[in-house]
């Protein structure tokens, strides 16, 4: 699965969450979940869940607590899938 693919599933998974609709569109790899996409952080639990459905992997509490951004997403996810 390349990145591009990845970004393309983060996508579907955070778009419900988002409140900063302009950041989604320009969404990059420097994207933050909190600052730029303004999704609080109860609805992050919901995306770490949504995210583990959507790859078939389970995400620690030390992963989950790095997921901040959508690069630190990306290589937790691509982490988690080489582990597989």
């Amino acid at each position: 699965m390349t990145k591009e693919d990845i970004i393309e599933r983060l996508k579907t998974i955070v778009k419900p969450f988002v409140n900063n609709q302009e950041a989604f569109e320009n969404l990059t790899e420097d994207t933050d979940f909190i600052t730029d996409l303004q999704i609080n952080s109860a609805n992050l639990v919901d995306i770490v869940l949504d995210v583990e459905d959507a790859f078939g992997i389970d995400i620690d509490n030390l992963a989950m607590e790095k997921m901040i951004s959508i690069k630190a997403t990306i290589e937790i996810i691509e982490a988690k899938l080489a582990e597989k």
